[in-house]
C-alpha cells in the first residue's frame, strides 16, 4: 500500500477519471447556491442536483472533481480520531452514462492497483444494500464486486438506514449505495461483525451511489429514465488509511496545524487525553472557520444561519485555546498555518487572507467582552441565589446567552463553594437541541430536488433583482449568497449600508419594468472566458469547467447559473421587497415575494 500525500490524492483521482473520459468540474462554494435545505455543502453532489436530475450539464455526462464540505452535525464528536467539520470530498458522476459494471470495476482498480492507491485485498470489505418492500436485494452489485476479486464473505448485505441514498426531500432520486471499508487487522470484535458495527475494525472511504429510482408523491419507487452514479471518496479519511495513522489529525494535512498549536501552547498533541483533544478541536475549528471567511461567498460571524455556526466554531476554538493557556490571538496564528495548507489549493483561500485573519481577530475580541458580560451575570445570580445549588436553567441561560461552556460555570461554583444541577442542565440543552432540529428540519422543506413553479420563479427573479441592485447601487454590488423557499427569496449582497426607501423603490420598479416586458429568457452554453468576455457576471461560473450555462435576459441580466428558470419574465408576477436588513459586515440582506 503507497504512502501518498494530501496532493498527491487529489492529483491521483482527478487524473484517474480524466483518463476514463471525465471532465474536471472545480470545487463549488461551501455555502449553496440558491439551496434553501441546507446551509452548508455537505457533499459534492449538491451543486450538480439539477443536473442530476435531468438537466444537461456544460461539461457533459461524465464529471470529476474534488468540493470542500462542511458537516457540523457531529460537532460534538470533533476531537476524536475520525470526525471533522470540515472536509474534502472526491467524487465523480455519470449523469445518464455509465452505471452499476463500469463504476464498480474502476471503484476496485484504484482501490487495489499499484499505479493508484494498492491497497491489499484482504483489507477490503464491501456493503450492498440488503432490499426492502419498496427496492429489491442489490445482487447486481455483489456479483460485480465479486468479478472483480472480493470474496464473498467480505461482501455484506446492510439495511436502507446504511445502503441508500436519498431522495434528498419528500420525493426524487434516489437508490442503493455499495460501501468500501478498510478492514483493520488489529481489531477484534464478536463473531459476525459487520460494518454497520461500531467496534472500529471497517473504516468506510467510498462510497458508490446508484441513483436508479424516482419516490413519487404517492411515496412509490419508480424507476428512473435517466440513471446516475454519485460517488465519494473522503480525502481525510482515505490519508489515514494509506498513511497508517490512527487518526486523521495525524496525516500531512493536520500535521503543520497541530505543529503550531503546540509550539504556542507548550502541549503535545498525544500525551494526555483532554489536552489531546483541545488541540484537535482547535486545528479543526480553525481549519473550517478559514474556509468558511476566505471562500468565494464567504461568510462573517454573525447570530444567523452560516454566520452563527462560524461564530459557535471560533467561539469553541477561542475557549479550548484558553483551557491550554494560548495567549491572546493564538488562534490568529493558527489560522495563518491553515492558509499556508491550502492557499495553492483553493487561490480564494491565499486572496482572502487579509480578511480572514481581520474577521477572526474581531470574533476573539468579541468574545472577550461577552465573556466579561457573562461574568457580570454569574455575580448577580450568586447573589440572588437560594441555596447552594445553581439550577440548570440559569446554567444554560449563561451557556447560550453568554457563551459559558458548563465547565466553565462549574468551575466558577465550586470557588463559591456552589453546585450546579448538570442533569437539568442537559434537560435544557436537549430540548434546545430539538427544537434547534425541528427548525433544521424545516429547511428541508420541499427537498433539494424540489425545483417547484414556485421556486422556478422566485429563482428567476434573483436574477433580475441582482442586476437592479446594480444599477441602482453601482457595479460592486455583488451576490453573497441567495436562499429560496415557496413563501420568498432571501438574497444577500455586498454593500457596506442600509438602502433608502427611494433605493428600495427603485430596484422594485426595474424588477417589475422587466416583468412586464414579459422577455424570453435564453440559455446559452459557451466556453468560460467567452462569457466572462460577453460581461455575464456570477461568481460560480469556474466550478462549472470548461463550459458553463449563460441565462439572458435582454436588456436587464446576463448570468452565469445552473438554474432552474422560467422561459419568461411575465411569468413572475409583482415583485415585492419586504425587508432589508444586515446580513453581516459589508454584507446586506433582501427579502422579496412575487405577489
Amino acid at each position: 500500500m503507497k504512502k501518498i500525500s494530501s496532493i498527491s490524492l487529489r492529483k491521483m483521482w482527478i487524473e484517474f477519471y480524466l483518463d476514463k473520459d471525465h471532465k474536471e468540474i472545480g470545487s463549488a462554494s461551501v455555502i449553496p447556491e440558491n439551496d434553501p435545505t441546507v446551509l452548508f455543502t455537505t457533499a459534492g453532489m449538491h451543486p450538480l442536483v439539477p443536473y442530476l436530475m435531468g438537466q444537461k450539464h456544460p461539461q457533459g455526462t461524465r464529471l470529476v472533481n474534488a468540493q470542500k464540505c462542511i458537516r457540523t452535525g457531529d460537532i460534538d464528536e470533533v476531537g476524536d480520531d475520525s470526525h471533522c467539520t470540515f472536509f474534502e470530498m472526491l467524487g465523480n458522476w455519470s449523469l445518464g452514462d455509465y452505471f452499476k459494471k463500469e463504476q464498480i470495476a474502476w471503484s476496485f482498480e484504484f482501490l487495489t492497483s499499484e499505479k493508484y492507491l494498492g491497497i491489499p485485498l484482504k483489507n477490503l470489505a464491501i456493503s450492498v444494500f440488503a432490499g426492502d418492500k419498496n427496492a429489491s436485494k442489490d445482487e447486481e452489485s455483489a456479483k460485480l464486486w465479486i468479478e472483480q476479486g472480493i470474496p464473498k464473505d467480505r461482501i455484506f448485505y446492510l439495511s436502507k438506514e446504511h445502503n441508500w441514498w436519498g431522495p434528498a426531500g419528500q420525493t426524487g432520486p434516489c437508490g442503493p449505495d455499495t460501501e468500501m471499508f478498510f478492514v483493520k487487522d488489529i481489531v477484534d470484535c464478536k463473531k459476525g461483525c459487520d460494518p454497520s458495527c461500531n467496534c472500529g475494525k471497517y473504516l468506510e472511504i467510498w462510497n458508490d451511489v446508484f441513483m436508479q429510482y424516482n419516490k413519487n408523491n404517492e411515496g412509490k419507487f419508480e424507476t428512473l429514465a435517466q440513471k446516475n452514479v454519485d460517488t465519494g471518496m473522503g480525502l481525510e479519511r482515505t490519508l489515514c488509511v494509506l498513511q497508517g495513522k490512527k487518526s486523521v489529525y495525524e496525516t500531512d494535512i493536520f500535521v503543520p496545524i497541530i505543529k503550531k498549536i503546540e509550539e504556542i501552547s507548550g502541549q503535545k498533541h498525544g500525551e494526555n487525553s483532554e489536552k489531546t483533544k483541545a488541540i484537535r478541536i482547535i486545528a479543526d475549528h480553525i481549519r473550517t472557520s478559514v474556509h468558511m471567511i476566505g471562500d468565494i461567498k464567504g461568510i462573517t460571524p454573525s447570530n444567523t444561519d452560516q454566520g452563527y455556526v462560524l461564530r459557535r466554531l471560533l467561539r469553541r476554538a477561542i475557549r479550548y485555546a484558553n483551557q491550554l493557556n494560548m495567549p491572546k490571538n493564538s488562534i490568529v496564528e493558527v489560522a495563518k498555518t491553515v492558509i499556508n495548507t491550502y492557499k495553492d489549493i483553493y487561490k480564494e483561500i491565499g486572496q482572502n487572507q487579509d480578511k480572514i485573519l481581520n474577521e477572526i481577530a474581531i470574533e476573539e475580541d468579541r468574545f472577550e467582552k461577552t465573556i466579561k458580560g457573562g461574568l457580570k451575570e454569574f455575580d448577580k445570580l450568586k447573589h440572588y441565589l437560594v441555596g447552594d445549588t445553581i439550577s440548570g436553567k440559569a446554567a444554560f441561560k449563561l451557556y447560550d446567552t453568554y457563551g459559558f461552556p458548563l465547565e466553565m460555570t462549574i468551575e466558577l461554583a465550586k470557588e463559591h463553594t456552589l453546585k450546579v444541577d448538570v442533569d437539568s442542565f442537559n434537560k435544557c440543552f436537549i430540548e434546545h437541541q430539538a427544537k434547534s432540529s425541528a427548525g433544521s428540519i424545516q429547511k428541508f422543506k420541499g427537498g433539494l430536488a424540489d425545483n417547484t413553479a414556485v421556486v422556478t420563479r422566485l429563482h428567476t427573479a434573483t436574477h433580475l433583482l441582482h442586476s437592479a441592485l446594480k444599477k441602482v447601487l453601482g457595479d460592486d454590488v455583488n451576490q453573497k449568497g441567495s436562499n429560496i423557499t415557496e413563501e420568498r427569496l432571501r438574497f444577500d449582497f455586498s454593500f457596506n449600508r442600509p438602502m433608502t426607501a427611494d433605493e428600495i423603490k427603485k430596484t422594485e420598479d426595474i424588477v417589475n419594468e422587466a416583468i412586464k416586458k414579459d422577455i424570453k429568457i435564453e440559455c446559452i452554453e459557451i466556453e468560460l472566458g467567452k462569457a466572462k468576455e460577453m460581461g455575464a457576471i456570477g461568481l460560480f461560473g469556474d466550478k462549472y469547467g470548461e463550459k458553463v450555462k449563460v441565462y439572458k435576459i435582454e436588456g436587464y441580466s446576463l448570468e452565469m447559473c445552473g438554474g432552474p428558470h422560467t422561459e419568461k419574465t411575465g411569468e413572475l408576477g409583482v415583485f415585492k421587497i419586504v425587508k432589508e436588513q444586515s446580513s453581516s459586515s459589508g454584507v446586506r440582506r433582501i427579502k422579496g415575494v412575487l405577489n
